[in-house]
């Protein structure tokens, strides 16, 4: 008998500023579907719908509006940016529709109407800070695209390291997609600070850790990068020498030992070949579209509220480890990582936590105490708190 077809929404920029990890996401949301709608264990498949909005953030809106209207999706997974997520929760909120959102971001923020799958603040940012006044510096000059995810990030990373006594040196920020990097890359070397927080996106970050490594070289310069974004394909896009020693915080690394990796792996090489790569963002597409079969088969409808209800709390064992929702924030329970960038666009990971995090979008569990009571014990002297008001929206 033929199954019945289920209408999926897929929303990611096939061109523009950051097309490239759009285009891998897409990938791997076409991978899971394949998967899907090869296997006994659905009785039904996905039909999916595609959309590209060109990297214009009003263009999701309209996007997701045509699937709705004209293809009565019930279910969207895409978009990669804060900008572009933001442009969408409108619509999916009036309609009562439900977002798959694949990829890490800022935080702050929970809508009934979106399933967050990508990592929390308190899975990306935190550890990376906690690891950098631990053992790097509590001083950080940032680099950042200028929207929503850098603002947000900035003050996340400003808030605890002042918290510490720590500064922030300076805030540089460039519009998405543009390449004209080399004042800030001139401030960095005249400046010298001990470290970098890179929150550029796309080509933007491309050009910029180019030029930054070839100015350093110049100057004899080694000054250390901390991201919370960078994955193996745009490993390859900045260059061997430009790309190693990056440290990044993430959820998921292509080099992480486990048979659900290395199996996940081995089909993705096979789909997209030898040389390719899948990326943090990429998986977590797949995953996405995994979480919302194994939701629609729990449920028996693909009925909305029925769909998020049956998602709640139910594990899967997903290349990056065990994943699943917390009702109360619509957020994933993940597993987060530390890693550095080495030779041959991989990542050797440094640090995992024990266990899966539970998703704290507001950081309302963060404890700035302990980390200002770590770098007062590793100082000679006192370490200066500043007195400042927490804004939490």
């Amino acid at each position: 008998m033929t199954k019945p077809s289920v209408p999926l929404g897929l929303v990611f920029s096939r061109s523009g500023p950051y097309a490239m990890m759009a285009r891998e996401m897409e990938k791997s949301a076409l991978m899971a579907v394949n998967e899907v709608n090869e296997s006994h264990e659905f009785d039904f498949t996905f039909a999916p719908h595609l959309r590209d909005p060109g990297g214009i953030v009003p263009a999701y809106h309209t996007a997701c509006d045509d699937l709705i209207r004209e293809e009565r999706v019930e279910h969207i997974v895409g978009c990669y940016t804060s900008a572009s997520r933001k442009q969408v929760i409108p619509i999916v909120e009036r309609t009562e529709r439900l977002l798959w959102h694949p990829a890490r971001y800022e935080g702050f923020e929970s809508s009934d109407n979106v399933i967050y799958v990508g990592a929390a603040p308190n899975h990306t940012v935190v550890p990376l800070v906690k690891h950098m006044l631990e053992h790097i510096a509590s001083d950080v000059f940032c680099a950042g695209s200028n929207y929503v995810w850098t603002w947000e990030t900035n003050r996340v990373l400003r808030e605890i390291v002042t918290s510490a006594g720590g500064r922030i040196l300076a805030e540089r920020l460039l519009e998405l997609g543009e390449t004209s990097v080399d004042h800030i890359v001139r401030e960095i070397v005249d400046r010298r600070p001990p470290v970098v927080f890179n929150t550029l996106v796309g080509e933007s970050s491309y050009v910029f850790m180019r030029a930054l490594h070839a100015a350093s070289v110049r100057a004899g310069l080694s000054i250390p990068m901390l991201s919370c974004s960078l994955c193996e394909p745009e490993l390859k896009l900045i260059g061997s020498a430009a790309s190693v020693g990056c440290i990044t915080s993430s959820a998921y690394f292509e080099s992480i030992e486990g048979p659900e990796n290395r199996a996940f792996v081995a089909r993705w090489k096979a789909r997209h070949g030898s040389r390719s790569n899948p990326s943090v963002d990429g998986q977590s597409t797949y995953v996405c579209v995994m979480l919302l079969a194994r939701a629609i088969r729990r449920a028996g409808s693909t009925d909305v509220a029925a769909v998020r209800r049956a998602a709640a709390n139910h594990r899967y064992d997903s290349p990056q480890g065990p994943v699943w929702v917390d009702p109360d924030n619509n957020h994933c329970f993940l597993t987060p990582r530390l890693a550095r960038s080495v030779p041959g666009c991989q990542f050797e990971i440094f640090w995992e936590a024990d266990a899966p995090e539970r998703p704290d979008p507001y950081l309302s569990n963060l404890d700035l105490a302990s980390i200002g009571a770590k770098l007062e014990a590793r100082d000679d002297g006192p370490t200066k708190r500043p007195n400042h008001l927490r804004v939490v929206k």
